[in-house]
């Protein structure tokens, strides 16, 4: 059963069971208001011919007669009947209009033996095929409080009759009607309601068969709970399509990785593997012999072990840059403690000045250093300085390689310039990715592609961030502010 329907089932039901309610309430009301005022009527009317009988009856027992008369009226003006009877003489006493109809009220025995213990009561008979309402009230002597008598007044109730069944009707019918156009109506708006969560059900599926992320649930309408349902939906469409792109993304990059590492691995695993079949090559051609090698022999066996190691120390580089990477994607915690930055900085600038480098390597002042306190890891924190040295020293074959330091309230930075090749625009959002190098540096300078992604992970585990300025043929800086305390010197 949909929603649709069940919404209008029980707007139906509702309305159905109040308009039942209602229409009970109304009809029982107006009904007891009719006969009301018709009970009150012919009560009245017997009550005042009740005292004419018993002032007659006292004039009689002076006499010593007993006749019970009905005072004589004019009774055709009214729809009221009068029927006086006479216990002691079994004689019926009536009104004009009776005698003119020729008519009696019923009276049972059973009738006369109830006012015998009460003083009146109605009830509803028919004469002559037509509905009356008679009030049956017992006339007593004074003496004794016998029964003496019986007056019956009675109306004629067949219209009130008509009327009370067509009330009834008419409510039946237009109960009927309102129920019919009120389940229409809810239909109706139960349809247009639902609009938007029917579109919804189409967007979803139309995403769930062609994966198309992109679309959105149109509405146009107030911003009710439908409205706010819409808006969720569509935000968290929004965050779905966001996370499956970097998904999509991550996956790429993945590959890329997993493909670039292949061939990063693969070519020193080359060279050794030449190297080696060369060494076995030179070891077959002189075991055996009585002659030892000769000069080129040895000088290439000296080359082929030098290529081995620098190889092999390639590798180990580049597993270890791979090993360190893998840690940061899973997410361990790196070990920090407060560690005095000045110090730091010295140690690898001294060592700085060992490295390989045909630049010329300035230090300019760091006395901004000067008491700075890092929470953060000693031995990250100087991979750190050592990754930008070693990339400015690599891609500046001619010119200068400048350290210096500044600081802010809260914060200590580095710069580090150089005047080497620079890069397009176009690398500076792609620096920092894994294996990625600019097209112009690949090869001619050696390395992995590791290093910034590695110097970028360090940095935001110390909350830190990093700036770079670069122009092609000009020159990058990269300047790295990590937050840093100060406190008084003792």
């Amino acid at each position: 059963m949909s929603l649709r329907l069940r919404l209008t089932l029980w707007y139906s039901g509702i309305l159905a069971l109040t308009m039942l309610l209602f229409g009970i309430v109304l009809y029982f009301f107006l009904n007891y208001f009719l006969y009301d005022q018709i009970r009150q009527d012919v009560k009245r009317e017997a009550g005042n011919s009740s005292l004419r009988i018993q002032k007659s009856i006292a004039l009689s027992q002076k006499g010593l007669v007993v006749d019970l008369e009905l005072e004589s009226r004019d009774f055709y003006s009214t729809n009221t009947f009068l029927q006086l009877y006479n216990v002691t003489l079994k004689s019926f006493n009536r009104s004009a209009n009776l005698q003119y109809y020729d008519v009696t009220l019923p009276l049972a025995k059973n009738t006369i033996d109830k006012l015998k213990q009460e003083d009146g009561f109605f009830e509803k008979t028919k004469v002559l095929g037509q509905d009356f309402l008679i009030y049956n009230q017992a006339i007593r002597s004074d003496v004794q409080n016998q029964l003496i008598g019986v007056l019956q007044a009675a109306v004629p109730i067949g219209s009130y009759e008509k009327t009370a069944v067509t009330l009834k009707y008419t409510l039946m019918i237009w109960a009927l009607l309102t129920i019919i156009v009120a389940a229409s109506l809810g239909w109706f708006l139960a349809r247009k309601a639902l609009k938007p969560i029917e579109r919804v059900i189409d967007a979803a599926n139309q995403i769930g068969s062609s994966d198309d992320l992109e679309k959105r649930i149109h509405y146009d309408g107030p911003l009710d709970e439908i409205g706010r349902l819409t808006e969720t939906i569509n935000g968290m469409l929004s965050r779905i399509e966001i996370t499956y792109l970097e998904l999509d993304e991550a996956y790429r990059a993945q590959r890329r990785f997993v493909s670039d590492a292949s061939h990063e691995l693969r070519t020193p695993l080359t060279t050794i593997r030449g190297n080696v079949d060369l060494l076995e090559k030179m070891w077959k051609q002189t075991s055996g012999s009585t002659e030892l090698a000769t000069p080129d022999q040895m000088q290439m066996s000296l080359e082929a072990m030098h290529d081995i190691a620098g190889e092999a120390q390639r590798m180990s580089r580049l597993v270890n840059d791979l090993l360190a990477l893998a840690r940061a994607d899973a997410g361990v915690l790196m070990e920090k403690k407060p560690v005095e930055f000045m110090p730091l900085v010295q140690e690898v600038v001294r060592r700085a000045q060992l490295l390989e480098h045909t630049a010329d390597w300035q230090v300019g002042d760091l006395d901004a250093l000067e008491h700075a306190v890092v929470q953060g890891n000693r031995d990250y924190l100087q991979q750190l300085l050592f990754i930008f040295i070693e990339n400015a020293f690599k891609y500046t074959p001619v010119g200068t390689v400048r350290f210096e330091a500044s600081r802010t309230d809260s914060f200590i930075g580095i710069r580090i310039t150089d005047t080497g090749i620079g890069m397009d625009k176009e690398d500076i959002p792609h620096i920092f990715d894994r294996f990625y190098r600019a097209d112009l540096s690949r090869g001619l300078t050696s390395g992995t592609g590791l290093g910034l992604s590695i110097a970028k992970w360090i940095i935001d585990e110390h909350g830190g961030s990093i700036e770079v300025t670069t122009r092609k043929d000009e020159g990058s800086t990269f300047m790295i502010w990590l937050p840093a305390n100060f406190p008084l010197p003792v």
